[in-house]
């Protein structure tokens, strides 16, 4: 085989492997469940944060002695270190439930997020949650990691 037939086949290999990947992303992509509003205002009130850029917001959603465990680096406990993590970190950002429950005032959300909503996930994410006397939820743990 001579040198351009091989640099084809590599070309048409590449574009084979690409579109694979590309449609294994979407036949992975999971549904998504619709979350009960007190749960939905947590993600909404994470992304809006987020996006803002907001490291004391992003903070103030979390349990006084709440975590954020990401991956590669040791865990981050309270409020003050929360915040402290989050400096200089926000961006687009889209999340989508993929399963959750309650139970008394204790719950979860699994989910991934991407930068666009409808755009493939990039990454997966648990939130463990826990109800403050108020009744409102609040971050106990952020654990994610990207795909």
């Amino acid at each position: 085989m001579n040198i351009l037939n091989k640099s084809r086949l590599h070309v048409v290999c590449a574009l084979l492997l690409g579109y694979c990947a590309i449609g294994n992303t979407q036949e992975l992509q999971q549904p998504l469940v619709t979350l009960p509003p007190e749960l939905a205002r947590v993600l909404a009130d994470y992304e809006k944060a987020w996006v803002a850029e907001d490291e004391k917001a992003l903070a103030a959603l979390f349990a006084a002695d709440g975590f954020v465990l990401s991956s590669g680096q040791p865990p981050v406990r309270g409020r003050k270190q929360i915040e402290q993590h989050y400096e200089d970190s926000g961006g687009p950002l889209a999340l989508r439930a993929l399963d959750f429950a309650i139970e008394g005032s204790v719950g979860f959300i699994i989910g991934g997020y991407t930068q666009h909503r409808g755009d493939p996930d990039i990454g997966k994410f648990t939130l463990t949650l826990r109800k403050n006397s108020d009744g409102h939820w609040l971050i106990k743990s952020d654990m994610d990691n990207g795909n």
